[in-house]
């Protein structure tokens, strides 16, 4: 009899562990995306060596545009297209080459966003560089994001813009789609770029998905530094993921032609 009463209270306290680790909540998922490579831009290198994954934006038709997709490819990071787009304010020579703006033909739309995805290798999404005006114009985003849907991405809003067509458009059309949720660097100090890393923590306290953006380029050593200090505490509260696993089936997506 007691060697039966043993064996049932082992069973029973096996059993209860289980249910106790089944129950156990899920952390939080995060989602780290830096913007502006493709430029041989300030802090790249040192981003890329971070010990986290990140999803890397590229800007198209620059001079490190492929080296830089490869370099991220062979660290782990996932990778989109950093689209550049026409903004409300600022200077059309700050876009680039390639870029998508109002005036273009439907065509020439189709043309340059189709390109760009060929130039960005192991790209699986796209979001916009800039891009105030153009992520308001229906008819501009529509053909940015049919493209999107034929070659297989996904589409990040970065929400340069509190008008944006874009998740409208993108649940019409069927792209899936995410919004970012805070900028890390939106003013250029190290001061603000540690108030927006404290905002996030707390932030992953009440969310169980977050996006978040920083840049390399003007913020870029400033926005490493504070990244190496903030990864521990954001590891200790969520699980860093690339962006793509913030999308439900995303395994599901057809990758295109």
């Amino acid at each position: 009899m007691k060697i039966f009463i043993s064996i049932f209270l082992l069973i029973f306290s096996f059993a209860s562990m289980g249910t106790s680790i089944s129950a156990a909540p899920l952390k939080p998922e995060l989602a780290i995306v830096i913007d502006d490579l493709g430029n041989n831009m300030k802090g790249t290198a040192e981003m890329m060596e971070l010990p986290v994954t990140l999803t890397v934006a590229i800007m198209p038709f620059m001079p490190t545009t492929k080296e830089d997709a490869e370099l991220a490819s062979e660290n782990g990071h996932e990778v989109i297209v950093h689209m550049p787009m026409e903004p409300k304010r600022g200077k059309r020579s700050w876009l680039g080459p390639g870029a998508i703006t109002t005036d273009l033909t439907d065509e020439e739309i189709r043309s340059r966003v189709k390109s760009a995805i060929k130039e960005v290798p192991h790209a699986v999404g796209m979001n916009h560089h800039m891009g105030s005006r153009a992520t308001e114009n229906e008819r501009v985003m529509r053909i940015v994001l049919k493209v999107c849907k034929e070659q297989g991405l996904f589409y990040l809003d970065s929400k340069t813009t509190g008008k944006s067509v874009v998740g409208k458009l993108a649940k019409e059309i069927g792209v899936p789609y995410v919004e970012n949720n805070i900028f890390f660097d939106d003013i250029y100090t190290t001061a603000h770029i540690t108030k927006q890393a404290d905002r996030l923590a707390e932030k992953l306290v009440k969310n169980e998905r977050i996006i978040a953006i920083g840049h390399v380029g003007i913020t870029g050593t400033k926005m490493v530094n504070v990244l190496k200090e903030y990864i521990p505490v954001y590891k200790e509260k969520a699980e860093i993921v690339p962006l793509s696993e913030l999308i439900p089936g995303y395994e599901l997506i057809d990758e295109g032609p």
